[in-house]
């Protein structure tokens, strides 16, 4: 299976779609634990979600699932959050703290690189590349990281988690219009509730990627899963009442998003377009 799916749109924004990939090759699914073969801890039906909220989107999905390697990390291993509750490059535990692999049989430094090299390269240079195409066709790049999580996770954060989460790692990675858009949207969600650089401040693709100054804006939206499953416990299905509410505020956060781009007022200074 390839690592990447792309699919090349004409707008300037990109949706990173790094979590929803359920692929784990067959040696490596029979090493997983039993609670590991469950695979709790996927963006659950998130690029079903997004699908076709704005024409023109490119859309960049990595195929693998999480505990094959994480798209997300740090490839080097450097924690997002040192000092708190987290889960690494090629995860050990699930996100309750359990052991995802059966003893003995979780991946050593050499496998863990190897991996890297396998996959997270693949996705990477994936967008890397589809965001130097939208950046060189409209001068600016915006791109917008799609995630979910389980609102109930006690060992790594306290309480429920509001339903939008919004990160820019304190505002570092995208233009301020970028950040008050999106702040202005989700608070106008009637019915839901929102967070800017809460517990999730953007992960190491949004960090990474973000480089206002140069014209590549990035942002992550972590959604809380009771937005739009039914249950966040298996099987994790599809919400489509909870999705048909919840999705009208999404296309309108992302044509906001891409209005803001196409007026020319996010174009690094300079820029000959």
């Amino acid at each position: 299976m390839i690592p990447v799916e792309i699919h090349e749109g004409t707008s300037p924004i990109i949706l990173g779609l790094p979590h929803t990939g359920t692929h784990v090759p067959e040696a490596m699914h029979a090493r997983l634990s039993p609670r590991g073969q469950e695979l709790a801890d996927t963006d659950w039906h998130i690029h079903t979600l997004y699908d076709g909220l704005l024409a023109g989107a490119t859309t960049v999905r990595a195929t693998f699932h999480r505990y094959v390697v994480d798209a997300n990390r740090d490839p080097s291993g450097v924690s997002l959050y040192p000092g708190q509750n987290t889960t690494g490059l090629v995860p050990l535990t699930d996100f309750d703290g359990a052991p995802i692999w059966r003893e003995g049989a979780a991946p050593d430094a050499a496998e863990i690189e190897e991996r890297a090299a396998q996959f997270h390269a693949p996705y990477h240079a994936a967008l890397a590349a589809q965001i130097e195409r939208v950046k060189a066709q409209h001068g600016v790049a915006i791109l917008y990281d799609c995630h979910s999580i389980r609102s109930h996770i006690p060992f790594l954060f306290e309480g429920t988690l509001p339903d939008f989460n919004i990160g820019t790692n304190g505002g570092t990675t995208c233009d301020p219009q970028i950040e008050q858009a999106t702040v202005e949207t989700c608070a106008s969600a009637e019915g839901y509730s929102s967070v800017l650089n809460g517990r999730f401040k953007g992960g190491w693709t949004t960090r990474h990627y973000g480089q206002p100054a140069s014209g590549v804006h990035a942002i992550q939206m972590e959604l809380a899963q009771s937005t739009h499953l039914g249950e966040e416990t298996l099987p994790f299905s599809y919400d489509e009442a909870k999705a048909k509410r919840l999705r009208p505020h999404l296309a309108t956060l992302l044509a906001r998003l891409e209005r803001l781009a196409l007026d020319g007022r996010l174009v690094t200074p300079g820029d000959p377009r």
